[in-house]
């Protein structure tokens, strides 16, 4: 008997890190699935047979896809052809979204079934390209609840599989000791969390308003402390720079990485928009959430966007549960407000009660639920599954 064909791609290593624990999930149901396609280091120890280095598929900026493109087409049409010839259950794109939308669609016009993995934020912004995914996809594996509406208005099967992240983080309050500890804060002091970003252009654009912020927090409360987590070699030297140019000697500390155990050492955290305000809220941590663009760019993107918040707390929770500070809002003098306003409070009960009803609600075990969605739909009976 043939054994279960799974093809699957993921092209990043925040992909890489949704497929393993997929691959993981759907081997416990069929222990002799197979899985073919191109993946990184964790999905290889799963068992995947990768084609391709997916550091093939790794591009920045706006300069280098150009550059690469002949090689990313490539890759592009030998997959598909792979794909067509392993003649799998499904084809299962994770994220990487323009190339895999585009990899679906030919797949999906050649007979395989394709599921997406990660909705695209079309419930955010440039919500048309609904249409186009309905041709490229027989599933979508949603993270958050309010993603599936827009698919269901639009005929598209979707599964609600909940967030890894809620799976991975605790659900009860951190004990801020021990991180503390480890980063060598003082027990008592005030600590925020200032997190500006992971790329480039986004801490060019809010690191000087978050520091200058912080100046200004520390001048209220002197012994406030600030740690600063740093995607890369690069971001840590920009913002070393950045604070070296301040007119102040406040205490910061600029990490390696680690913005989880910065989060869980802070009082308030102070964050860029995306996916660490999720972090800061299932780690149950008061935020004062911010964002700047260019003029132009944020121009072109407030009349593209279709939702009132930018928070992920305050989408999921379809309310303002934390401040956001947007664009011309999100000068020093507010931001630094806002988090002293949160750092003088005596308790935020009434916010976490909040924060603690949306990680249930997200706290799924995504990968068993995603595999769940999968198998029940393109697992042919004919493959054993174990009991």
């Amino acid at each position: 008997m043939r054994p279960l064909t799974i093809a699957i791609l993921a092209g990043e290593p925040s992909g890489d890190n949704l497929g393993a624990p997929l691959i993981r999930a759907i081997k416990a149901k069929h222990p002799d699935a197979r899985f073919v396609g191109i993946g990184g280091a964790a999905m290889i120890r799963e068992g995947l047979e990768s084609w391709v280095d997916m550091e093939r598929l790794s591009v920045n900026g706006f300069v280098d896809p150009i550059k690469r493109l002949p090689e990313l087409y490539r890759i592009l049409m030998t997959t598909r052809d792979r794909v067509v010839a392993e003649a799998p259950d499904c084809f299962v794109g994770v994220d990487f979204n323009f190339f895999n939308l585009l990899l679906e669609r030919m797949l999906r016009n050649r007979g395989v079934k394709t599921v997406h993995y990660v909705s695209p934020t079309v419930w955010a912004w440039r919500k048309w390209r609904i249409r186009s995914i309905a041709k490229s996809v027989d599933l979508m594996l949603a993270l958050y609840p309010f993603e599936t509406g827009v698919y269901e208005e639009n005929g598209i099967d979707v599964a609600f599989v909940g967030h890894p992240k809620a799976d991975e983080i605790d659900p009860s309050p951190v004990d801020k000791r021990l991180p503390r500890e480890q980063l060598g804060l003082p027990a008592d002091a005030p600590v925020v969390a200032v997190l500006p970003g992971s790329r480039g252009s986004e801490v060019a654009y809010t690191g000087p308003d978050f520091l200058n912020a912080a100046v200004l927090i520390a001048e209220a409360m002197p012994d406030a402390r600030f740690v600063i987590p740093s995607a890369n070699e690069k971001r840590k030297a920009q913002l070393e720079e950045m604070v070296a140019r301040l007119e102040s000697n406040i205490s910061v500390a600029i990490l390696d990485g680690d913005a989880m155990r910065a989060m869980q050492a802070a009082d308030v955290v102070l964050v860029n928009s995306g996916t660490a305000t999720l972090e800061a809220m299932l780690l149950k941590k008061p935020m004062v959430m911010s964002y700047r663009l260019g003029a132009m760019t944020y121009a072109i993107v407030s009349r593209l966007v279709t939702t009132p918040y930018f928070a992920l707390p305050n989408i999921l929770a379809r309310r303002a549960l934390v401040p956001e500070l947007i664009q011309d809002r999100a000068t020093p003098e507010a931001l630094s407000a806002a988090v002293l306003d949160l750092l003088r409070q005596d308790g935020h009960d009434a916010l976490f009660a909040e924060f603690d009803r949306i990680h249930t609600s997200l706290r799924r075990d995504a990968a068993a639920s995603a595999a769940e969605a999968i198998l029940s739909r393109f697992a042919p009976e004919t493959h054993g599954a174990a009991d």
